[in-house]
């Protein structure tokens, strides 16, 4: 008994060292966060509090944000840095916090029959209302919500995604599993089969368990960013590759990375692009890290990965009382060319070539940090470049900034290019996307 205690003692501790990274200063006049009672539909017996930047466009984005074990909405509100992002990028966050007793306190539901299934029941009902209420009252668009979460919310962030695929465009996972790993609330940590460290299925099972948690739905899915630390023995680092596996069944995609690199010291990224170049599952391996994610950054790599790092500007209508008719559907989504633009052109000689390249940012709000993704016809190799550095240097390649050029205003440009060999195709790439969101080519 005394050994259980220590094991919960020393697990509790560690769920409350998660997101310990103190939130960027917000200015004296910043919004604060809002309970919300009577939001709709509440199976969970979920409580909901929300937090609306002073200023936002008139119809803002949203992201969910979910605590882990133990934790609480406000709590994660103040130890995270998505509440600070808000404020920069002018998007809603809602905090839910979950109520349903688990092995480490209060959990979001992920383990029970109900929450598997599209309007089953439980917590995810009463998240799927919650943002109902944010597109009511606020007018946020909902064609761009986005779900994120550490630990118990890392993995109902996975969650989500499997069983509202029509409402999520993409999810940021830290620390979480696949969508159901658990076969039940008695497989919840911390015994159980899934954090055991020995679950191992194949990508086609993982992938099947997602169809079948919203049978028929043909539609577009959600992009899927994961991350977890090699040295997290609470919710074992293997179960990153799992959720790999899934996420890339889901979409059809190989299980070999597209593209690998390390963006920041420790940050093992790999990449998973469809045909269009398109970014469709991110996996981060943190090196050395524990249960303790997100750590300073990480949630700025989300948001940008969810593509709100060039959300529209405000309205000088948007005020925190606007009460919209549910009926009115927001019309200010990104176009599938996203909030960017690239020219090109080509200078080829026998087995060489040079490609010149500018990126316009066609958004209302500045960019600061940047990575261009494409792809190289069959045949180039790149042997050098200027205003960035390029990894691969072939096939799914990806442009970075320097440390001149990291920003891009709205409305402003960068010019990069680079030099490569040939062996007959001079063709430029066909398709890039900034920070993952696809461009316009011009």
């Amino acid at each position: 008994m005394k050994i259980r205690r220590k094991l919960l003692l020393a697990a509790a501790t560690s769920l409350a060292l998660v997101g310990i990274a103190a939130p960027a200063t917000r200015p004296a006049f910043a919004a604060a966060l809002t309970e919300v009672t009577n939001f709709g539909s509440n199976p969970g017996g979920m409580r909901m509090h929300i937090y609306v930047p002073d200023s936002r466009p008139a119809n803002p984005a949203i992201v969910v944000a979910m605590h882990g074990c133990g934790g609480s909405g406000p709590a994660f509100y103040s130890s995270s840095e998505f509440a600070s992002l808000a404020d920069r990028y002018q998007f809603i966050v809602i905090y839910p916090s979950a109520m349903q007793e688990a092995g480490f306190g209060k959990c979001f539901d992920t383990w029970s029959a109900a929450a598997k299934q599209r309007n089953g029941g439980s917590d995810p009902v009463s998240i799927a209302s919650m943002v109902a209420y944010a597109g009511r009252q606020y007018s946020a668009d909902l064609n761009r919500v986005y779900a994120t979460g550490s630990s118990s919310g890392g993995m109902m962030t996975q969650h989500m995604l499997a069983v509202y695929p029509d409402l999520f465009k993409a999810g940021a996972s830290f620390m979480g599993v696949p969508f159901n790993c658990f076969a039940g609330a008695a497989d919840y940590p911390p015994g159980g089969q899934c954090t055991s460290g020995s679950m191992n299925r194949t990508p086609q099972q993982w992938g099947d368990a997602v169809r079948q948690a919203y049978p028929g739905y043909a539609g577009p899915r959600p992009r899927v960013q994961l991350w977890h630390g090699t040295a997290d023995t609470l919710v074992p680092y293997q179960l990153l590759q799992e959720s790999i596996e899934q996420w890339t069944d889901v979409f059809g995609l190989s299980q070999t990375p597209t593209s690998s690199d390390t963006p920041q010291a420790n940050w093992n990224r790999r990449r998973y692009a469809d045909a269009a170049g398109t970014v469709q599952v991110e996996a981060y391996s943190v090196q050395g890290a524990g249960h303790s994610l997100p750590s300073s950054g990480m949630a700025a790599s989300a948001i940008a990965f969810f593509g709100l790092t060039t959300t529209p500007s405000p309205s000088t209508s948007a005020s925190t009382s606007n009460s919209p008719s549910p009926s009115t559907s927001p019309s200010t989504s990104p176009s599938s060319s996203g909030a960017c633009r690239v020219t090109g052109t080509i200078s080829a000689w026998n087995t060489g070539l040079t490609a010149n390249l500018t990126i316009t940012n066609t958004g209302a709000t500045g960019i600061n940090g940047w990575s261009l993704g494409f792809t190289l016809p069959s045949g180039q190799t790149i042997t050098s470049g200027w205003n960035a550095t390029y990894s691969p240097t072939a096939g799914q390649v990806t442009a970075r900034n320097v440390g001149y050029n990291a920003a891009i205003p709205a409305g402003g440009s960068v010019s990069v290019g680079f030099q490569a060999t040939h062996t007959g195709n001079t063709a430029k790439p066909a398709s890039f996307s900034l920070n993952g969101m696809p461009c316009a080519v011009a």
